[in-house]
């Protein structure tokens, strides 16, 4: 394992690569998928290339590999993003050729299941991007957040600090993807609540780590892309966040746990938790129900940091993963945790 540096950046009118290193749900809901590629020539200038798996549901991990290959093997394509997430991306990890990559490193962007391929590229030596899938964030219904937007739009072509601030509001419930109804209107949205800070007496600095909580176990399971020299991480900065799938606070708290028992936790001088995902078309909670979920995940992240790194200075409710809006996380990139202002700063 290499320090992982950043990639050369795109520019307008660059070429870049969407793939579906997970799920190909472009070919079953391509609503939001067009609707985020427009987004992307329009908004941003860049023009998306697909690949043969792009909007193939069912395809081989070998398949969706070859993708990631000739993704970033073609030196016209400037940068990578994922379509959206999925469930199985661990199983295309072993089928990729690292020095293939490593010879051509392109920012890559995506989240959820594709804390894998992140977690892959950190070993690398390359700075991904955690967030941005262009279903997601790009086709979101009525217009992308500014918030997000904005944070995409540094994270594809500048490079260097970025503040990130709370946002004003926030969106929980999702909306139908398939039903065109979805898309003529602007989603919901509730006041912010900003940051909750515990141990707020430093700053801190250091590269950054974590990802989709729920996919970080399944790679501490398989022992697949976790360094085994785990002082790689010291003075680190930990991101973490969970999916739609609305882990409880025992399970969350049961994988914090088997981190810190694994010496992983305690590397880290600080713990960025995004705010929790409190809402799926499987459990659609009220904003009652959804208070008392979030709150029984802070306690249970509190819970496990206390036993194993009480010290750690944690930031709740940050804007990154299954949220809207989304602020784009390097993955591998540079931190700073400025307790005593309030204030993160990332660098892209």
């Amino acid at each position: 394992m290499t320090t992982p540096a950043y990639p050369p950046k795109p520019v307008p009118g660059d070429r870049v690569a969407v793939i579906s290193p997970s799920a190909a749900l472009p070919g079953i809901l391509p609503l939001p998928y067009e609707l985020g590629l427009e987004r992307l020539r329009k908004e941003y200038g860049l023009e998306p290339v697909e690949y043969p798996a792009t909007r193939r549901m069912g395809s081989t991990p070998q398949e969706r590999a070859d993708d990631i290959h000739a993704a970033f093997a073609d030196p016209d394509v400037k940068a990578v993003m994922a379509s959206i997430g999925g469930d199985d991306q661990i199983t295309v990890l072993p089928l990729l050729d690292r020095e293939l990559i490593r010879a051509n490193p392109k920012p890559f962007f995506g989240y959820s299941d594709n804390t894998s391929l992140l977690a892959y590229l950190w070993n690398t030596g390359i700075v991904g991007y955690h967030g941005a899938s262009v279903m997601g964030e790009l086709g979101r219904p009525g217009a992308m957040d500014p918030l997000t937007a904005e944070s995409l739009r540094a994270a594809l072509f500048t490079s260097g600090e970025y503040e990130l601030r709370p946002a004003e509001r926030w969106r929980d419930v999702d909306r139908d993807w398939a039903d065109p109804a979805t898309f003529a209107s602007e989603p919901d949205t509730r006041p912010g609540t900003g940051w909750t800070w515990i141990n707020a007496d430093r700053v801190l600095e250091g590269r950054s780590w974590g990802g989709c909580l729920e996919i970080l176990a399944w790679l501490l399971m398989a022992d697949r892309e976790i360094p085994r020299d785990l002082s790689v991480h010291d003075g680190g900065v930990l991101f973490l966040e969970t999916s739609e799938e609305l882990p409880s606070g025992e399970e969350v708290f049961r994988v914090l746990r088997n981190m810190g028992e694994r010496g992983l936790l305690q590397r880290f001088s600080a713990l960025l938790m995004g705010r929790a995902k409190t809402w799926s078309f499987e459990r659609p909670n009220s904003p009652q129900e959804g208070t008392r979920y979030a709150a029984e995940q802070r306690e249970a992240v509190l819970r496990a940091m206390r036993a194993y790194a009480p010290d750690t200075t944690i930031v709740f409710d940050v804007d990154l993963g299954h949220t809207d809006p989304q602020i784009v996380i390097p993955y591998g990139g540079a931190i700073r945790v400025d307790g005593p202002a309030r204030r993160i700063t990332v660098t892209y």
